[in-house]
């Protein structure tokens, strides 16, 4: 399996809301067309009411890629900017969990 762990911080409220929506939107499409796709989870981090958490689990490397060559995949990742201020990004490699197998 392969993951990501992904910070993002909205500029003020207003992006905050836009991105949420902008999320919502691009969850769907994730959740409907990808099946290697195993775990797209978007947080608020609590006490930082700008910043989302997210946690990103693929089959392997080929599902991620699939994942990332989407119309509406890249259309997020295009969009995304005008509404943040920061992005930090971990790649993850699995080593064990519940719910999951690796």
């Amino acid at each position: 399996m392969f993951g990501l762990f992904v910070r993002f911080t909205c500029k003020d409220e207003a992006a905050a809301t836009a991105f949420d929506e902008l999320v919502a939107r691009t969850g769907e499409q994730i959740r409907a067309n990808e099946p290697g796709t195993v775990i797209y989870a978007v947080h608020r981090v609590d006490g930082q009411p700008l910043q989302r958490a997210f946690y990103e689990l693929y089959q392997d490397e080929a599902a991620f890629d699939e994942h990332e060559s989407k119309d509406y995949v890249r259309a997020f990742l295009s969009e995304r900017d005008k509404y943040l201020s920061a992005t930090e990004v971990d790649r993850l490699d699995f080593v064990s969990g519940k719910g999951v197998e690796g």
